[in-house]
C-alpha cells in the first residue's frame, strides 16, 4: 500500500506519530523537496530509496509508487502540511485507482494551524467570526467564478489564503473590492513553525506594502479578519451560567 502522509507545516517534530512510524518502515519515499523539512528523511531506515518530487512530473511520481507496489515495497508519498489542502493528491490517487494500486491517507498538521500558533490566534471567536474560508488568489491556476476572492470577501469572515504571497497587490485589491475595510487586521506568516518563521502583522490595505517591505514571495500564508484584532465574546462553553451535557449551571449570567 502507498501511504500519503502529511509532513506537517515545517518543524520536524510536528509530523504525526503515525506518519513518523510509516517513514521509519518505508522502503521508498517520494517527498516534496521544495517544501518538506529534510530532517524528516532522517526517520527513514538505512537503504530507503528517496525521490524529490519537485523535480518530477505526475507520470514519473506515479511510476515510482506503482513500481514500489509491484515490488512489494512500502512506499510513502510525503506531502507538506496536510495533503488534503492544495496537495495535488487527487490526480495521483486517480492514477493509482486506474492501476489498481491501493493507498491510504494519513492526515498532517496544516500550515494553516501552524500560522494560528505563530499568531497566537483563534480563527473562530464568538461575536467576531464563526467561519473560516480557506482559499487562494487566482493566478496561473484558475478558480471557479463563484470562488473568486472578491466574491468570498463579501462574507467578511476569517480568511486564510494559500499560494498567494506573490500576488499581494491583487489580493489586497480583491479583498477591498469585496467588502473588507482597508483597516481590517491582516497578517502574513512566512514558513510557519520553521526555525526562520516570520510573522508580519498589517491591515488589508497595507498587505502589498508589507509583503514588499519584507521581501515575501513564497512559503507564506495570508490571514485576514477581525479575529486577528482585539475583542470578541466569551465562549458559552465555560460560562458558569451555561448548562450542558457535562456540567450544570452554577451561577447567574454575568457572575
Amino acid at each position: 500500500m502507498v501511504s500519503f502522509v502529511g509532513a506537517g507545516p515545517g518543524a520536524a517534530d510536528l509530523i504525526t506519530v503515525r506518519g513518523a512510524g510509516l517513514l521509519a518502515q518505508a522502503d521508498v519515499v517520494v517527498y516534496a523537496g521544495s517544501l518538506v523539512n529534510p530532517e524528516l528523511l532522517e526517520l527513514c531506515p538505512e537503504g530507503c530509496e528517496t525521490h524529490d518530487s519537485s523535480q518530477m512530473t505526475l507520470p514519473q511520481i506515479v511510476d515510482v509508487m506503482a513500481q514500489a507496489h509491484r515490488d512489494g515495497r512500502r512506499c510513502v508519498r510525503l506531502h507538506t502540511g496536510d495533503p488534503s489542502l492544495f496537495g495535488a493528491i487527487r490526480e495521483q490517487m486517480d492514477e493509482l485507482d486506474a492501476l489498481g494500486v491501493p493507498y491510504e491517507m494519513v492526515p498532517g498538521v496544516s500550515s494553516l494551524f501552524g500560522a494560528a500558533a505563530a499568531l497566537r490566534a483563534e480563527y473562530t471567536v464568538p461575536g467576531v467570526s464563526q467561519s473560516l474560508i480557506v482559499t487562494r488568489m487566482e493566478g496561473r491556476t484558475p478558480v471557479p467564478a463563484r470562488e473568486r476572492l472578491r466574491e468570498l470577501a463579501g462574507h467578511g469572515c476569517t480568511m486564510a489564503l494559500f499560494l498567494s504571497a506573490g500576488l499581494l497587490e491583487g489580493v489586497q485589491d480583491e479583498l477591498v473590492r469585496g467588502g473588507y475595510d482597508p483597516s481590517a487586521p491582516a497578517a502574513i506568516v512566512v514558513r510557519a513553525s520553521w526555525p526562520d518563521e516570520a510573522v508580519y502583522r498589517c491591515t488589508v490595505g497595507t498587505l502589498a506594502r508589507c509583503g514588499r517591505e519584507h521581501g515575501v514571495a513564497r512559503s507564506a500564508l495570508v490571514l485576514v479578519g477581525d479575529v486577528l484584532g482585539p475583542g470578541g465574546d466569551r465562549s458559552r462553553l465555560y460560562d458558569p451560567s451555561f448548562s450542558h451535557g457535562w456540567r450544570r449551571a452554577s451561577a447567574e449570567p454575568g457572575e
